[in-house]
């Protein structure tokens, strides 16, 4: 008999390399100026900003231009904030605001009326948020950020005004104690104030 025939190894096929398709380029989302500026403010500024949007402000004031004071010249010690004519721009305003507040209150709109939500929610709630109003103040004002101190000024007066509106105390009264002081020494008016006080307080560190 003869041999079987060996089958032949069949040779591998080489396989050809997978065509790699190109990566399709996705297009970068190109972000608006103004919001890549904006992420790049602190905290701080972010909020002015925001506030800022919410005010129905005179376009005679520029407050994005302060907002976006470089950081030489928003520095404690730095110049004035720039001039701008605005009607009503004077301390008489604090009057007018204290008369509106006083309205607000009288009126008892809490759906429509801030102010009038605020007084409805108590003494201890009006005291709360002037606090926080004043912390701000000054966390913005050492931190070197006048713009910001600005606004916060603005929100910490309009508290008080509240505050006043809902303790009884109408401006004229402070206007008083006010002129009153006027030519006395400061070291002489804390030493006449009323022992009571100091009592009251329970500390002798009164300003």
């Amino acid at each position: 008999m003869g041999k079987a025939a060996t089958p032949k190894a069949k040779a591998p096929k080489p396989k050809a390399p997978k065509a790699k398709a190109p990566k399709a380029k996705v297009p970068k989302a190109k972000v608006p100026k103004a919001k890549m500026l904006k992420a790049k403010l602190p905290k701080a500024k972010k909020k002015a900003l925001k506030v800022a949007a919410a005010l129905p402000l005179p376009p005679t004031i520029p407050v994005a231009q302060q907002l976006a004071m470089p950081k030489a010249a928003s520095a404690a010690g730095a110049g004035a904030l720039a001039p701008f004519t605005v009607e009503g721009a004077e301390a008489a305003i604090l009057d007018t605001l204290w008369r509106t507040v006083e309205a607000r209150r009288a009126a008892g709109d809490v759906e429509h009326s801030h102010s009038a939500r605020l007084l409805a929610r108590g003494t201890a709630k009006v005291a709360q948020k002037l606090g926080e109003e004043a912390v701000e103040c000054v966390i913005e004002a050492t931190m070197g950020n006048r713009a910001a101190t600005v606004l916060e000024s603005a929100d910490l007066l309009y508290h008080l005004m509240v505050l006043w509106v809902d303790a009884g105390i109408a401006p004229a009264e402070v206007w008083a104690e006010l002129a009153r002081r006027q030519g006395i020494s400061g070291i002489a008016e804390k030493a006449s104030r009323p022992k009571g006080l100091v009592r009251a307080a329970n500390t002798t560190k009164l300003p």
